[in-house]
């Protein structure tokens, strides 16, 4: 059994749509929301990105049983101090419900700062400050830093009686591994099982061992499979690409350019289609049996009442728990 979510894409869908998404979800059984925070969407064809931080507040307080996770990359879009004002608001807000992930980001959403984007090293290592200095400020420390970020007397006068964890982001085992050492838990993609299997035995070996780990599924379900298949390959052909691309490339213009050589067939490593519940509820299984805590459901394409419907029908009982 493991703790089954909704994934809130505000690259595909206006904030008031996902609004009303999220409600449904909660009535359908589903327990924890994962909301992307892009600027850009990853394709013209998604055509969305509302702020998620705006639309957590309403969210969270439009479905009170339901709990929050949100992707952010502090350190060039965002100053670190302010995602930690940010989420301790929401965290004093909604106790015990919201946790940060993090990650090192995207030059699709970073880089309209016009900063120069650095390098995966050295992202990583300003993420780890930035991370350093989100603690150091819930903890109620006035926190001077200059390194590869800068804060200069930062206090939080606002801070939450329950910190929420920091789950850290990753792509490879590497990244993982890197990862268990500090963050307070895991958070990937699903991926073909063996390279999904390196993701968790590095992060444990890493020092994540006994840490939560999150599990973000991407699926596509529709009323026949060459529906499911058509319409995954028209919202999410460009989003299977190898991590060196996907962090490197700037624009939804460029992820067109290189989707358009993607073949529906192609998606299949990466997404789960299929028109046969029984073969998705096989498929989360597999990823129950590594060890993933929560999996949080990503149905690519955009017929999402649907299967919030026939998910929470016949999914969330089998494989669900409160």
């Amino acid at each position: 059994m493991a703790k089954i979510g909704y994934q809130a894409s505000h690259e595909q869908f206006k904030p008031s749509e996902l609004l009303k998404y999220v409600q449904i979800a909660e009535q359908a059984g589903f327990t924890h929301v994962l909301s992307s925070d892009h600027f850009h969407p990853w394709s013209e064809q998604q055509g969305q990105s509302g702020f998620a931080w705006s639309w957590l507040g309403a969210a969270m307080q439009a479905t009170p049983t339901l709990s929050y996770r949100v992707v952010c990359a502090p350190g060039q879009r965002y100053h670190p101090a302010i995602i930690a004002q940010a989420v301790a608001t929401l965290a004093e807000m909604f106790p015990n419900r919201f946790w940060l992930t993090v990650g090192s980001g995207q030059a699709l959403n970073e880089q309209i700062t016009g900063e120069p984007w650095p390098v995966k090293s050295k992202r990583n290592a300003r993420l780890k400050e930035c991370v350093d200095i989100i603690r150091a400020l819930w903890a109620g420390e006035t926190v001077t830093h200059h390194g590869l970020v800068c804060v200069e007397e930062a206090k939080l006068y606002t801070r939450p009686q329950t910190l929420p964890p920091i789950i850290g982001a990753a792509i490879t085992a590497k990244t993982a591994e890197w990862l268990g050492s500090w963050a307070d838990g895991l958070i990937t993609i699903s991926h073909p099982l063996p390279k999904l299997k390196e993701v968790v035995e590095a992060f444990r070996q890493g020092g994540g061992e006994g840490k939560p780990m999150i599990l973000k599924v991407q699926l596509s379900y529709d009323r026949d499979e060459e529906t499911a298949r058509q319409k995954a390959h028209e919202q999410w052909r460009n989003n299977i690409f190898e991590n060196i691309l996907m962090t490197e490339l700037r624009t939804p213009q460029q992820f067109d350019a290189a989707g358009s050589f993607v073949q529906p067939k192609e998606l299949d490593p990466y997404v789960r289609i299929s028109a046969d519940v029984q073969q998705h509820i096989e498929w989360l299984q597999e990823y129950i049996e590594l060890g993933f805590d929560e999996l949080i459901l990503h149905n690519v394409n955009r017929e999402h009442e649907q299967f919030i419907e026939v998910f929470g029908e016949k999914v969330l009982p089998v494989l669900g728990s409160p």
